[in-house]
């Protein structure tokens, strides 16, 4: 008979259990041992790849990185209802001049509304998806050249004050070439019974996933996470012409970028939980399965385009993938288990029944429904109460009954995505889910209207001439034969 305690372990896996030991290992180090007085002076950045010569000595500062120094790159297709938010929030921490933005085969007015809150806009011909879009802007806007840090940030994720403190230190260790942003989901919007389901069931996942593995993963002597996160995350500019940012054939690029930081051997990844973004997640079904299934399809093919190597890397994805597939064909049959050890209970004859009585059997000799109970609906109500204290969202605990029902959904999709990563290549390209700006769900400001804050300020006055300076500006960025496919 399988005891209660092995589920658990099923369930939450080695994995959890290694990297949530490390983690606390390396917050009792940070309380407790002091900080060092002075930080490490540029000379010893020698394992920092410089490409390029910088006359300004700009691009090649390594220490004492500020908000200065970031460059800024949202790319976005069809996001006109959360852009001018985002913009309205990155640019209170870093200078306008600093922010671009690449509208990728917009049929909306994403362009437009960037280019009017006066931040530097291109946009693409077609629809190149996020990846594509990446690596074009970042080479038409010269970012590399330009400056030592780039933030990749989500049209829809709005950082938060306190952000750039927390994460650039990080960055005056030679040794770390990207820095992961803390996400957590945006909890105040008004949303149905099933969209607080979907938005809870992630920001319980956000909030065991990073204050546990994320945190534990990304510490100084044992680095290996399989992603950083492409909603809010920075990269130093001197290892982006190393990554090869668009691929043929992935979903999606970060698990790809993170996976060429370490396979590459281009350095480590920071993290810390003070570096925080806000995120829309899906707040209805189809496009809460349609970004599940291109997160899972996106891991399982970048899998496939990285061969394994003798490395600390190698090994805990190795684990982790182990542990992913084993607990997702546990939740997926899980249903199946109850169902048949609950018939019994109800129909006392069906022990008997012709076919059945023989599945019963085997299962009840090795699980019962209160070692299931014990060892995954009480462990994952605990997460929830947990993740309900720490995030001070005691809503939580009235879906927690429900969120079994959503790992199921998610190992579905995540199984299903095996096979067709080794079956079929994607192109990248990609379709924004249904978004809620601040005028309500699927609404924005109409373009020319000055955003709801600034209707008390000055800059109301400046509205109306905003976009031929900006635009001037762009059109100054790139060279003669570039300006008007940047324009178009």
């Amino acid at each position: 008979m399988m005891p209660w305690w092995a589920l658990a372990i099923l369930v939450f896996g080695v994995n959890f259990s290694f990297w949530g030991t490390v983690g606390l290992t390396r917050l009792i180090g940070q309380l407790t041992v002091s900080r060092r007085g002075s930080r490490k002076s540029a000379a010893h950045a020698g394992n920092v790849i410089v490409l390029r010569h910088d006359p300004g000595g700009r691009r090649s500062r390594q220490i004492n990185l500020t908000v200065d120094d970031v460059a800024v790159l949202i790319p976005a297709h069809n996001e006109a209802a959360v852009i001018e938010d985002s913009i309205r929030a990155i640019t209170k921490l870093v200078p306008r001049k600093n922010i671009h933005v690449v509208s990728d085969g917009s049929t909306d007015d994403t362009f437009e509304v960037a280019l009017r809150c006066g931040v530097k806009a291109i946009k693409t011909r077609l629809n190149v998806g996020k990846a594509g879009a990446l690596s074009e802007s970042i080479e038409r806007f010269r970012l590399a050249d330009r400056f030592p840090v780039v933030m990749l940030l989500d049209a829809d994720t709005r950082v938060q004050p306190g952000y750039f403190a927390a994460a650039l230190p990080l960055f005056d260790s030679p040794d770390v070439a990207a820095v992961a942003g803390c996400v957590r989901t945006d909890a105040h919007r008004m949303l149905s019974p099933v969209g607080n389901l979907l938005t809870g069931h992630r920001m319980r996942i956000y909030a065991v996933g990073q204050r546990v593995l994320k945190f534990g993963q990304t510490s100084r002597y044992l680095n290996a996470t399989p992603i950083v996160p492409g909603f809010a995350s920075l990269y130093r500019t001197a290892v982006l012409p190393r990554i090869d940012i668009n691929p043929a054939g992935l979903a999606i690029e970060d698990f790809n970028m993170t996976f060429e930081v370490y396979q590459k051997k281009l350095g480590k990844v920071g993290f810390t939980l003070g570096a925080v973004a806000v995120t829309q997640d899906p707040d209805n079904l189809h496009d809460y399965i349609r970004q599940t299934r291109r997160w899972a399809l996106g891991l399982w093919q970048t899998v496939r385009r990285h061969p394994p190597r003798l490395n600390l890397f190698t090994a805990m994805l190795a684990l982790t993938l182990t542990e992913l597939v084993t607990s997702s064909l546990l939740f997926v049959t899980l249903p199946v288990i109850v169902l048949v050890l609950a018939v019994p209970d109800l129909v006392s004859s069906a022990a008997h029944w012709p076919g059945f009585g023989p599945v019963y059997a085997v299962l009840s000799a090795h699980v019962t429904l209160t070692r299931i109970f014990y060892g995954v609906i009480v462990p994952d109500l605990a997460m929830t109460c947990l993740v309900a204290a720490v995030e001070r969202r005691p809503r939580l605990l009235l879906a927690g009954v429900f969120f079994p029902f959503m790992r199921v959904l998610d190992s579905a999709i995540g199984l299903w995505a095996i096979p067709l990563a080794w079956l079929a290549n994607s192109n990248g390209v990609w379709k924004s889910p249904a978004r809620q700006g601040a005028l309500g769900p699927g609404k924005h400001r109409e373009i020319g209207a000055p955003p709801v804050a600034a209707l008390a300020g000055p800059e109301v006055l400046g509205a109306a001439h905003a976009l031929e300076p900006v635009a001037s500006e762009v059109a100054a960025s790139f060279p003669e034969a570039e300006r008007h496919h940047a324009s178009s």
